[in-house]
């Protein structure tokens, strides 16, 4: 089967996880970390399930990105930079970050998304190396793509300010869990979440593709009902908990 083929196939997949996992994620909080359901059904080693699962993206996306015509083109290698910058991190650099937990990844959590990093560096990179002309023919200097890129690196700042946050909560040895303060913190639960949905919003509006733009739409519709989530648990496990914070918007949601 061809890539052209595939393409349209893994865009619906994706499309159909978003789908589905939004209106399940509003009533059932996904199955791990403070909301992990222990001893039901078949778990892995979280730090290897992330590796696992996130690497796709990466290794997907490079080896069909290298295969297409514009390859070599600036602004598409340029958006290869930006997706690397993320995910060279997310996959091969988190994982080690994280503490160790007793609360393992559930194998069906890891299946789907190992399935939608697949289909997602997939369609990403063929998108932009195989069938996006405007990027072939663009400048650095495009105004979309310089726009594009300022907010990409703004989520990224955000992302990783609030990870870091997260990981020094807890002094070696602690095992409960604490409110997090400063960064964004003061305005909502989950600004991880809302970085990295602004990144993603930096990514779609840099590259211009309709899988971009699907896979802005996708992130949604997982982080915000995990935030909401995240956010009620928060409230109903700490009385003191700030009442001025929202979920993932500020003053919104």
């Amino acid at each position: 089967m061809s890539l052209a083929t595939l393409y349209p196939i893994a865009l619906i997949l994706i499309v159909a996880l978003g789908a589905l996992s939004f209106p399940a994620l509003l009533f059932i909080p996904a199955p791990y970390g403070r909301h992990a359901q222990v001893h039901k059904g078949i778990h892995l080693d979280t730090k290897l399930a992330w590796l696992l699962m996130e690497a796709p993206a990466p290794i997907v996306f490079v080896i069909v990105f290298s295969l297409g015509p514009h390859a070599t083109r600036p602004v598409p290698l340029f958006l290869l930079a930006l997706w690397l910058t993320h995910y060279v991190y997310r996959s091969f650099v988190f994982p080690f970050r994280m503490r160790s937990s007793d609360k393992n990844q559930p194998l069906m959590t890891f299946l789907l998304a190992v399935a939608f990093n697949t289909a997602n560096g997939f369609v990403n990179a063929y998108a932009i190396s195989h069938t996006s002309t405007h990027l072939a023919n663009a400048t650095l200097g495009d105004p979309r793509l310089l726009a594009g890129t300022l907010l990409f690196f703004a989520g990224y700042a955000i992302n990783h300010r609030s990870d870091a946050t997260l990981r020094h909560l807890r002094k070696p040895g602690d095992t409960g869990y604490k409110i997090p303060h400063g960064g964004l913190y003061r305005w909502v639960s989950c600004p991880n979440y809302l970085g990295e949905l602004i990144e993603w919003a930096g990514f779609a509006l840099a590259a211009w593709t309709l899988p971009a733009l699907v896979f802005v739409l996708f992130t949604a519709s997982n982080l915000v009902p995990r935030a909401v989530a995240h956010h009620r648990w928060y409230r109903e496990k700490f009385p003191d908990y700030p009442s001025e914070r929202k979920a993932i918007f500020p003053y919104v949601l």
